[in-house]
């Protein structure tokens, strides 16, 4: 909590640092102590009647409310703490117009949103990862930029707004993009403590305060005086704060080293280096600053690809700090008389956590005919036991060896497999994965009304306009006027203005995309269990879990083996979290796939009921084969999916095939897809191939 302590604290004594995103578990008091912050920050003089929080000293000249002078009455009072809900909507965060007075009166009404409430103070945004991204847009350019600004219907109103954007988050339900990440100012991991100690310290705490708030408060109440005493005087000390060219040249250094894109890093970098001296009282910045400074702002600007995780190699760091010049340095001494509870430390060391992308595989045989070993089925009879090596479930795969006319990258990992059609236990280690590759776009037909993204065609608050019906959320002036237009003599209309009753009001009906429910169901029996192949199959569900998080879906992951079913991953918006289940996926056994699709109608079935706007696709990865239970069992449980939007990866291989997954594909109403052709650019090379053999 410490380092999550001092990014607040940065934050507040200087606010253009950019705020702080906080990445955390559940229950480990994220939001308690952002709201504590609110209490700590210097109250603030404003012009008094000012719906916009202008300061007196130096009002906005193009305050809606203005123009404010010398003699406007001004009035004291504490920074505001303003909450932003998941569900508000565009006009709650920006505000609104009131367009019945512009059309009646002909004036600009404007109701200011909560950027305008929060102007001066400290805007908080719980789990800002479920916050819809054009919100996310919106809120992040306000901070950036320090001004709002409402364009609708031809009306415009800029007002300043400026204020410390704290966001919280559990990756587990899902993350930021990339893009978005980059624009909080500094980003902090939060664990809860395994010392049975502070644990206890914690639960006494929050029993005292239930048992007496009031005694509570006042106990701490110094402390927290203290506190506030010394954010106020660091924010004073802030403009006396020199930043010399070798602390600048340490900064550049480090985030050239780290590659972080853009320029922003580096200023943020140097402004948190800055209210860092200024809140150890000093004037000058030191290494040791620059060094926590990095700590704090680098993390999340690493990741760049959605599978990647959030860190900072300490190693790394440490180096290109010593090779800039600036090592020797010694952080500040601790301030003495603030209590144990006052930050006055350097952050400790972030973990930066093993990296969940996979390795690539460096262990594939180099010459056809001699394939890995590790490759080899344990069950396979080997070369000298005749053709084939076909188990009791059927013929087995063909042997190894290469493959001429190859469609993409994906079918040359299928190249050199095992030739054991037995099932196998499971694998001792799991396969690794092959490269991502962009695969086709699969999307749910119909019209749909989730939640906003970027695959299936669906109404939604954004995109193309298609018609108008009663409503305000986002009024349809030429449908309002045509709505009104009929009863202007029966209202009594006299003069050039128009009546509008309330009824008149038309909102946009629009056209965009949205976000589904990829529910992917993976075959993890013996029979895929042949390492080129589970590779193969590996890198085409990670390529679509990449491609789900592109188009703002929300994934499941459903595997069956030996006996049964299991939900591997609940329906969730962490695609990181899929990549993590994927990566220790065990294989081996029999092929229950009746169980996988009677457990992957139990969850749609819960999902609909969660959220029955979302529409879900169904991604079943599959050889065909049921080893366990008959595949009468298979097919009647595939007849309670039907109706269900679904895609079959047929991963069957050899030069004889069966079509078993065809056959499952035929009951569901789904198209199939074979594994090789999954890739976008293969349905090209796929279409060709078939003229030229036609």
């Amino acid at each position: 909590m410490e380092d999550l302590k001092l990014a607040l604290l940065i934050n507040a004594v200087s606010p253009s640092v950019g705020g702080v995103l906080v990445r955390g578990e559940k229950g480990t008091a994220k939001s308690t102590i952002v709201r504590a912050l609110a209490a700590l920050l210097p109250e603030v003089a404003v012009v008094a009647d000012c719906r916009f929080s202008c300061d007196p000293e130096a009002p906005d000249p193009r305050c809606p409310d203005g123009p404010h002078g010398d003699g406007d009455a001004r009035q004291v009072r504490p920074a505001r703490l303003v909450e932003l809900p998941i569900g508000a909507a565009e006009d709650r965060l920006t505000g609104s117009l009131d367009l019945e007075r512009a059309l009646t009166e002909g004036v600009q009404a404007y109701q200011p949103g909560l950027l305008a409430a929060a102007h001066r103070g400290v805007l908080y945004v719980d789990e800002v990862n479920l916050l819809h991204d054009h919100l996310v847009d919106l809120l992040l350019d306000a901070a950036a930029m320090g001004h709002s600004y409402v364009e609708r219907e031809g009306v415009s109103v800029r007002h300043a707004s400026r204020f410390l954007l704290v966001g919280t988050m559990n990756p587990e339900e899902g993350e930021l993009r990339p893009q978005l990440l980059d624009r909080f100012g500094l980003t902090v991991e939060v664990a809860a403590t395994r010392d049975p100690e502070e644990r206890a310290e914690v639960v006494r705490r929050r029993l005292a305060f239930e048992a007496d708030p009031a005694v509570f408060v006042a106990g701490w109440a110094r402390a927290e005086t203290e506190l506030a005493w010394r954010i106020e005087q660091a924010r004073a000390r802030l403009p006396e704060v020199v930043l010399p060219d070798g602390a600048l040249r340490q900064i550049t250094a480090v985030c050239a080293a780290f590659e972080v894109d853009g320029l922003r890093a580096d200023i943020v970098m140097a402004r948190a280096a800055m209210a860092l001296a200024a809140w150890h009282d000093r004037t000058v910045v030191t290494a040791a600053d620059v060094r926590v400074a990095a700590r704090l702002a680098l993390p999340h600007r690493r990741r760049r690809d959605p599978f990647d995780a959030p860190g900072l190699d300490e190693d790394r760091l440490e180096e290109v700090l010593e090779d800039t010049g600036g090592y020797d340095e010694q952080p500040p001494p601790p301030d003495p008389g603030f209590g144990e509870d006052t930050v006055t430390d350097l952050v400790p060391e972030q973990p930066t956590g093993p990296d969940p992308r996979p390795e690539p595989d460096t262990d594939r045989g180099t010459d056809p005919e001699d394939p890995d070993p590790d490759d080899r089925d344990p069950d396979d009879p080997g070369p000298d036991d005749g053709p084939g090596g076909g188990g009791p479930d059927g013929p087995g795969d063909e042997p190894a060896g290469p493959q001429e006319g190859a469609l993409v990258d994906i079918e040359q990992a299928l190249s050199g497999e095992g030739r054991g059609g037995r099932e196998r236990e499971t694998s001792p280690e799991p396969a690794p994965a092959d490269a991502l590759y962009r695969p086709r776009v699969f999307t749910v037909p119909g019209l749909g009304e989730g939640a906003p993204g970027r695959r299936s065609r669906a109404r939604t608050p954004y995109g193309r306009t298609t018609g108008a019906r009663p409503g305000t959320r986002s009024v349809h002036l030429t449908a309002t006027l045509l709505a009104a237009a009929p009863h202007q003599r029966a209202r009594g209309r006299s003069g050039t203005g128009l009546v509008v009753r309330s009824g008149d009001l038309r909102e946009r009906v629009r056209e965009g995309r949205e976000g589904n429910l990829v529910l992917f169901v993976v075959d993890a029996s013996g029979s895929m269990a042949a390492r080129q192949r589970m590779r193969a199959v590996k890198g085409a569900v990670l390529s679509l879990l990449l491609d789900a998080y592109q188009r703002r879906d929300k994934v499941g992951l459903i595997t069956f083996r030996g006996t049964s079913a299991e939900l591997a991953l609940p329906p969730t918006s962490s695609v990181e979290a899929g990549a993590r289940r994927l990566e220790t996926l065990p294989t081996g056994g029999r092929t229950p796939l009746a169980a996988g699709l009677l457990r992957t109608a139990d969850v749609l079935r819960a999902e609909r009921l969660r959220d029955p706007a979302r529409r879900p696709l169904l991604v079943l990865v599959t050889d065909g084969r049921a080893t366990h239970g008959s595949p009468a069992d298979a097919l009647r449980a595939a007849d309670l999916l039907r109706g269900v939007t679904s895609v079959v990866v047929d991963c069957e291989r050899g030069p004889v095939r069966l079509g078993l997954a065809g056959g499952i594909a035929a009951r569901l109403g789904a198209e199939v897809v074979r594994l090789e052709e999954l890739a976008a650019d293969a349905l090209t090379g796929v279409v060709h191939e078939r003229r030229a053999a036609a």
